[in-house]
């Protein structure tokens, strides 16, 4: 029985190997691997037999089958007894050599086999296989393969056969007359002689330690001799390669004399084939093996040879390759190893040869051969020991060549010649300056360098990248290297064409000087008399100190820069050592803690200069200070490429002559800067100008003296015979001159002494700016700007401005007037106009005071230069830039404030404000915004500088107020709340001048404060209230004498094009009347006169009001006539006519009576129409009958009023129930056709609330609940989506849920009322009502409310009293709202419990309900009543419950299954503890499909799945599977299925083995399952079973019947299902 079932069981595998499915083979040939494992000997005779039935399976699975019996026998060989291997042997023996095709897996795999008993039965495989290698018959190709691989597995068994199998073959060999035959042969000769080498190298190790090589000489010269003669002539490429392959190794076995005599032909023949074959790579492997066996033996053959194969083994090398390939790497690698064999014996003759060439201009040759001498010197050094001389000197002329792949190798050879002490050699300073060439490669012409092939070398390849590497690396780890490289590296610090290259210099430097710091303390790091060639200290100092001022470039050469220094300190000057030690240390840590995009270089160069400045002081030396100077100036053409450096350099020269006491020095410096500055560089003429700035600080007379030398010469003349120097210069560069001179006299004026400069201005400094300056140039103009501001500032910033007076002031305002008029009105490109309003601000603040004329038209034409500009920002296109604004904007505020000083007075600052009126009334949003941003920041300054010294009126307040208050509903943000700013500083003012302190804050203006954030918003209703609160505090605060001439000013406002501020101004207007309106007596004729007119030029909607106070009047008189009227208005009411509806809300006892009429005409007629179409038979339509939809329209606008909410409150109740129903009977009733046709035609009006019956019935019901103060129940609606659910009939039931759900938690106490009034609607006509009122009254028991209002009982007998309702919906809604209570009222489940069980159990049977949804209602009820009903209510069911429940778990409704397996899980729940037998049978039956289930499609069922198994295991009383469960069921975690099974299986086997055929038969109903996961893990399920089942309960399973199941599943449409079927298989081995 046991091998008859193995059997079975195999063949059915087997039978599924032709599966179409690659994961399918794959687990079918695992599950033959795990009958292996355990029955080895059965499964691989039970493989063999199978092979021999199935004579004619296709080729690919009997592969298959092959590579399974390979793998057992690879872990089980010691297993396997001698019949059973005889017959594989013999079975895999057929199978490879069944056919003659070669090559094809199905032979491989058979041999494959054969090699794997080979290593343990060797002579019965070799007996097989040599009875297929017959002397005199060609063999099988498989049949050598076998052999061959055999020699590689096991060389100790295979070896004592050879000299019989070579014996045997040799002949062969001239029978071989196909080419893949031949192959086969060089194969096996290849891999015979390779085993032959390695036995001979482990001779210690080798069963027969006599083997010697002479026993295979003579065998393999044959062989070679036929191989080399014949084979290697053959046009087949393969073969070829085949037969090169087995050369190599043979070429070691050959006789001494032999190879000797064939050296000749050899190494001719194997180089010709380089030229046959593009895949050189074995041509390369055996010629290397073939040199090393020549060289071994002391061929003087080879020297004959050795100019043919350096010059082909050089083509090889210097060919392009792709290095991305590691077969061609592997090759030239391999040529490589050649040269490094011909090096070690002819290392003269190798040279010889290679040096020459790389004389040759080939980019290819030449790049090669550096390939190559690289190789040699580092793998032949001590045979290039004696040569390195004529290395050198070949190195001259590639260091010369300009092609980066020619550089990089030159750079790769250096590196080498570095490490093997070729650089100590003369001419090593050569290479080491060709490095730091390399490294100053700028880094953009370079982006990408192509390798041999054109392809990118990424940017870490590049030349530059691996020169900086190689400086480094040879600096820091090659210690014969630091003699070479100190201090000959510090040459190359000045030279500008090694600028890219000083980042790694500095870097190297360091670190030599450091080393050499370690060794020699107490000498000098450099010794200028023996080093003449070095650059001075004061050149060391300049140059690192320049490039230190653009830190980050280079990548960070300003810190390794600054790190030198510190290091050459006492190499400097000795007296620095101490201040640098703590000096440089902080600037480097101001470098580590920015990075380039937030450092300021402004600042970095300030922290430079005081470092120059601190070193000048600490030096004090005029000698060595001057000859300092004299280098920088030296200097500054090396950075005429680099404009910002020169002008940093220009501030050092401008600091270091500071510190010069040499005034001859010093006015030659200046003389020789002016002469030779470059002018037509805008940065370098700022740094000469800063430069004379700086220097004046000590030097002002000198300074102004030269400058004023410089004017006077010829060099700004235009006559032909002007200064030599300067005679080539155009008109447009004498301009560029005359500009610079212009800004060193502001910087002058800026930096030196105010009381020196100041006696200098009128006398010396101006007269020479304007001899400069003409109004053509713009460049000119901007200096001229910058140089006056500079001065201007200087000559205020003293403590008395007041007591300097400037007689030139109003020219120079003019002056500045005129550039900032010329300025383009629509564009901000240049900081002109800014700086020129700086000019007038410092100006201003200057004696004389300006003329009243004056200082208007300088404040208009400010004004319009600035506020005119387009809106910012523009992007990099358009004009305006936002920091560039921003500057200009605070410019001109610092103008109007300087201005403002001079008469701080409430007519100084009217003055002003008159003057941005009209910007404040702009059309343009803008212009309104900047102008009321100026104003508040001008009210601040006011306020904030307020002195009055006697109680005086603030006059003109009102009028200010009334200009202002408007604009706080501006439609831009901005001005809105600005507006409030200046209204709060105006009242303060106020305050001030009625004699309260500045520190006293008032509590009615701090409202505004908190008034503020309201403006951000948009919303017009949100403004206006805020608009009305702003208009109560200024009528609080407002003198009595300033009201009238805030209104006037107002209604003035009432026809501002911003509609806003139009509407603003209403509301200010109104507030202001209701509030203060009793002081207007007189006044009031002229108001109404004013009102009049202004209601006659603006026609806008906010006039209306009046005509709803007409409205009201009527209604209070003839209230039912105005309500039928208005009721016969066209549908849709317009806008007036929702007005007038409106405007009955204005008094509550009328608006009751308006009420209760409007719900009788509701109620009163039929809510719709049934009409058939014209096709009988047809569903008939419903249409709205147009009473009722003219009321409820109605109801909606009279219930939006505010002022109906009195009323509202009283009929709250009857309004609710009536348009809750309304609506439920709306759902999908139509218009009438006419006014469908009138909804069409007027759908492009300003109307925005639908007709459509349903959804004019929820907008007024909304409206109900916004009134009555249930805000928050429509906000709950809203954020559900409630509203759009109650308008459907899909969702209309679950809308009514969440409306009920609102209103318990949001409107409690209206409930009990509106509940009396639904409960009143059990016996309506219109079944959708009754829904309606149901499912408001089951949902309203979930809620705690029902308890606190005493509503529970009524409401359950409401329902109890329902279940028999004809509407299956009703019935259903009823088991909903009675498993509420467990929500509500847990405590009264218990009470209830006969009630409620006898309720559900009902619902479970309801079977008038074709579509069971009363009994998944009742599943869902049970699952939340049974943890709160008494025990011994529950136990006489809950066998009934289950039995009803069970068919509902595999229900094609995802609904269904989970309810059925949830309510399982909580009846298991109940009996804890107290479990009947009969139960348990359920809770047994219930395992399996509850397990397969966590694999359903729907996430919902498995989590239910997962509590109903946690619920189950606690009566199984398990406490190990009740761990397992815990561990892996807990919910939020993720479920790997396969564990768990496992786990779960093997619990279930060890406690309940007597379960395994229950849970085996339970599990094969589930292999017919629809849903594929639950079929997958069905015979998963089985699987782990009989994997944990003892075998003595075998008998417990049909294992005929679950085999043939089993197979049929091998056949399922699923991969997946297939897979876990051919894994189950595997695993019944256990029952064999």
């Amino acid at each position: 029985m046991t091998e008859s079932y193995m059997k079975r069981l195999s063949f059915a595998l087997l039978d599924a190997i032709t599966d179409k499915d690659p994961v399918v083979q794959e687990q079918v040939c695992s599950a033959l691997c795990s009958l292996g494992e355990l029955r080895p000997a059965e499964m691989l005779r039970t493989c063999e037999e199978y092979l021999k039935q199935h004579d004619k399976l296709a080729h690919p699975y009997r592969a298959m089958v092959l590579r399974a019996m390979e793998t057992v026998l690879s872990g089980h060989i010691h297993k396997l007894d001698k019949n059973t291997a005889s017959a594989i042997i013999l079975l895999a023996s057929n199978e490879m050599t069944r056919t003659k095709e070669l090559g094809c897996d199905w032979q491989q795999a058979a041999s494959s086999v054969l090699v794997a008993v080979g290593k343990r039965f060797t002579n019965q495989v070799m007996e097989e296989v040599l009875s297929k290698f017959q002397p005199g018959l060609l063999p099988h190709c498989s049949v050598l393969q076998t052999l061959s691989s055999l020699s590689v597995s096991n060389v100790f068994g295979m070896v004592p056969f050879l000299p019989s199998i070579l014996n045997t073959m040799l002949p062969m060999l001239n029978m071989a007359k196909q080419d893949a035959m031949r192959v086969m042969f060089c194969c096996a000769l290849q891999h015979f002689s390779e085993s032959t080498l390695e036995y001979l190298a482990n001779l210690d190790q080798a069963p027969d330690p006599t083997v010697r090589r002479d026993t295979f000489a003579a065998d393999i010269f044959s062989a070679y001799d036929i191989l080399f003669h014949q084979w290697l002539q053959t046009r087949d490429a393969k073969l070829r390669l085949a037969v090169i392959a087995a050369l190599g190794p043979m070429s070691h076995l050959l006789p001494t004399e032999k190879l000797e005599e064939q050296l000749p032909k050899l190494l001719p023949g194997v180089l010709s084939l380089y030229k046959k074959h593009a895949e050189t790579f074995q041509i390369s492997k055996s010629l290397g093996q073939i040199l090393e066996a020549a060289v071994s033996l002391g061929s003087r053959t080879l020297e004959v040879q050795l100019d043919a194969l350096l010059a082909v083994l050089h083509s090889q090398v210097c060919m392009p390759v792709d290095s991305s390939s590691p077969l061609v790497m592997s090759s030239r690698n391999e040529v490589l190893r050649c040269f490094t064999v011909l090096a070690h014996c002819s290392p003269d003759r190798l040279l010889a040869f290679l040096l020459p060439r790389l004389d040759t201009s080939n980019e290819r040759l030449r790049v090669g051969t550096l390939h190559i001498l690289r190789h040699v010197i580092n793998s032949a050094a001590a045979q290039m020991e004696t040569k390195k001389p004529f290395v050198l000197s070949s190195m001259r002329l590639p260091l010369l060549d300009t092609n980066n792949k020619v550089k990089r190798a030159v750079v790769q050879v250096i590196s080498a010649m570095a490490h093997h002490g070729y650089l100590e050699q003369p001419g090593g300073e050569l290479m080491v300056e060709y490095i730091v060439q390399q490294c100053a490669l700028p880094p953009e012409q370079e982006p990408e360098k192509q390798n041999l092939e054109g392809e990118a070398l990424a940017a870490e390849d590049s030349v530059r990248a691996v020169s900086i590497s190689t400086l480094y690396l040879v600096s820091t780890t090659v210690d014969r290297m630091s003699d070479v490289l100190w201090p000959y590296l510090l040459e190359f610090l000045t030279p500008v064409r090694f600028t890219a290259a000083l980042t790694p210099l500095c870097r190297s430097l360091v670190h030599l000087a450091l080393k050499r710091q370690e060794a020699e303390a107490d000498t000098l790091l450099v010794q200028y008399d023996t080093h003449t060639n070095l650059p001075s200290s004061y050149a060391v100092i300049t140059r690192l100190l320049v490039v230190s001022s653009s830190p980050y470039l280079g990548n960070g050469r300003g810190a390794a820069s600054l790190r030198l220094l510190k290091v050459l300190q006492q190499n400097i000057h000795p007296l620095l050592a101490q201040r640098w030690e703590t000096t440089i240390p902080l600037l480097l840590e101001y470098l580590d803690e920015h990075t380039e995009e937030t450092f300021s270089l402004k600042e970095w160069e300030e922290k430079l200069l005081m470092f120059l400045q601190e070193t000048l002081a600490v030096v004090s030396d005029n000698t060595w200070t001057c000859q300092l100077s004299l280098e920088m100036c030296k200097q500054l053409p090396c950075y005429n490429g680099t404009p910002q450096e020169k002008n940093f350099l220009y501030k050092c020269i401008g600091t270091t002559l500071l510190a010069a006491t040499s005034k001859e020095v010093v006015r030659k410096h200046l003389q020789e800067l002016l002469e030779t500055a470059r002018y037509h560089e805008e940065l370098e003429h700022e740094g000469l100008a800063c430069c004379f700035g700086i220097c004046a600080v000590f030097h002002l007379e000198d300074t102004l003296a030269q400058l004023e030398d410089f004017v006077k010469s010829d060099v700004l003349r235009k006559s032909s015979g002007i200064f030599s120097i300067f005679k080539d210069r155009s008109e447009h560069e004498v301009e560029k001159v005359k500009s610079a001179l212009i800004l060193c006299y502001g910087h002058i004026a800026a930096r030196a002494p105010r009381e020196l400069v100041l006696a200098k201005v009128e006398s010396n400094i101006l007269p020479n700016m304007f001899q400069c300056f003409n109004n053509k140039d713009p460049a000119l103009k901007l200096s001229l700007v910058q140089s006056l501001c500079m001065l201007s500032q200087t000559a205020r910033s003293g403590t008395q401005p007041g007591s300097f007076h400037f007689s030139r002031k109003a020219e120079l305002v003019a002056q500045m007037m005129e550039f900032i008029r010329a300025e383009p009105a629509d564009s901000l490109t240049t900081s002109l106009r800014k700086k020129a309003m700086l000019t007038c601000t410092h100006l201003v603040s200057l004696e004389p005071p300006l003329e009243e004329q004056a200082q208007a038209d300088m404040i208009h034409g400010c004004l319009h230069s600035v506020m005119a500009l387009p809106p910012e920002p523009q992007g990099e296109d358009g004009g305006c830039q936002e920091p560039l604004y921003l500057e200009t904007i605070r410019a001109l505020e610092d103008l109007l404030t300087s201005l403002l000083q001079w008469n701080m007075t409430p007519q100084g600052l009217q003055v002003i404000i008159e003057h941005l009126r009209p910007w404040i009334k702009s059309p343009r949003g803008h212009e309104r915004a900047r102008a009321l941003g100026l104003s508040a920041r001008l009210l601040h300054y006011f306020l904030e500088h307020l002195q009055v010294s006697a109680l005086v009126p603030f006059h003109n307040l009102g009028l200010l107020v009334g200009l202002f208050s408007p604009r706080c509903a501006d439609l831009w943000p901005a001005t809105r709340q600005e507006s409030v700013n200046c209204i709060h500083s105006l009242l303060y003012l106020q305050l001030g001048y009625e004699g309260f302190s500045r520190e006293h804050r008032d509590e009615v203006a701090e409202r505004l404060l908190t008034l503020r954030d309201s403006f951000m918003h948009a919303d017009p209703a949100v403004l206006f209230h805020a608009c009305h609160s702003i208009a109560q505090i200024i009528a609080k605060r407002l003198p009595p004498d300033q009201l009238i001439s805030l209104l006037l000013t107002m209604f003035e406002g009432l026809g501002d094009p911003d509609k806003n501020c139009s509407r603003a101004a209403t509301v200010m207007i109104n507030c202001l009347l209701k509030e203060r309106g009793t002081v207007l007596k007189e006044k009031v004729p002229e108001i109404v006169s004013v009102l009049r007119s202004k209601l006659q030029e603006v026609h806008e909607e906010h006039i209306l009001p009046a005509a709803q106070h007409s409205v009201y009047l009527l209604a209070s008189q003839h209230c039912t006539t105005v309500v039928s009227s208005l009721l016969g208005s066209p549908l849709p009411f317009d806008s007036h006519t929702c007005a007038l509806w409106r405007a009955l809300a204005m008094e509550p006892s009328l608006t009751a009576q308006v009420l209760g009429l409007l719900l009788e005409k509701v109620s009163r007629d039929v809510p719709f129409k049934e009409s058939r179409a014209f096709l009988l038979g047809s569903t008939p339509d419903r249409v709205a009958t147009l009473l009722p939809l003219a009321a409820t329209c109605a109801l909606y606008e009279v219930v939006s009023a505010p002022a109906s909410g009195t009323a509202v409150l009283e009929l709250y109740p009857q309004l609710f129930v009536a348009l809750l129903l309304r609506v439920s009977c709306t759902i999908g009733v139509q218009l009438p056709r006419n006014l469908q046709a009138k909804k069409r035609g007027t759908s492009t009006t300003l109307h925005t609330r639908s007709l459509e019956p349903c959804s004019s019935a929820v907008d007024a019901l909304q409206a109900l609940l916004l009134r009555g103060g249930s805000q928050d129940v429509v906000q709950f609606m809203e954020l559900e989506g409630g509203w759009e659910l109650l308008r459907t009939s899909t969702g209309h039931e679950e809308g009514v849920t969440q409306l009920a759900s609102a209103m318990a938690k949001c409107a409690g106490p209206r409930l009990p009322l509106v509940t009396k009034a639904l409960l009143c609607t059990q016996s309506s006509v219109y079944e959708i009502q009754r829904v309606t009122s149901t499912a408001f009254l089951a949902e309203l028991l979930s809620s705690n409310v029902v308890n606190d209002l005493m509503l529970l009982e009524s409401l359950l007998d409401d329902l109890l009293a329902r279940q028999k309702d004809s509407s299956a919906s009703v019935r259903r809604l009823v088991l909903r709202g009675l498993a509420n209570i467990a929500s509500s009222s847990p405590d009264k489940v218990r009470t209830h419990g006969p009630q409620l069980l006898t309720a559900m159990i009902n619902g479970l049977d309801d079977n008038d309900d074709t579509h069971r949804l009363v009994a998944l209602e009742a599943m869902v009820g049970l699952t939340r009543l049974l943890d709160l009903m008494e025990p011994w209510d529950l136990r006489s069911v809950l066998l009934h419950m289950a039995i009803r429940i069970r068919p509902f778990f595999d229900s094609e409704k995802v609904d269904f299954r989970t309810a059925s397996i949830r309510l399982f899980g909580h009846l298991n729940k109940a009996c804890h503890g107290d479990c009947e037998d009969i139960f348990l049978e359920q809770v047994v039956g219930g395992l399996v499909p509850l397990l397969l289930h966590l694999q359903d499609p729907q996430a919902p069922v498995a989590s239910a799945c997962r509590f109903a198994l946690c619920m189950c295991v606690p009566n199984l009383e398990c406490a190990e599977l009740g761990t397992a469960f815990q561990k892996h069921l807990q919910e939020g975690r993720s479920l790997h299925f396969g564990e768990f099974l496992n786990s779960t299986c093997k619990h279930l086997m060890h406690h309940f083995p007597d379960l395994l055929g229950r849970l085996v038969s339970t599990n094969l109903f589930y292999f017919k399952s629809s849903w594929e996961g639950v079929r997958a893990a069905a015979p998963m399920f089985t699987g782990f079973l009989v994997l944990h089942a003892e075998p003595e309960h075998r008998p417990q399973v049909d294992l005929e019947q679950l085999l043939v199941a089993l197979q049929l599943l091998l056949r399922d449409p699923a991969p997946r299902v297939r897979e876990k079927a051919a894994e189950t298989l595997g695993r019944l081995v256990k029952f064999a």
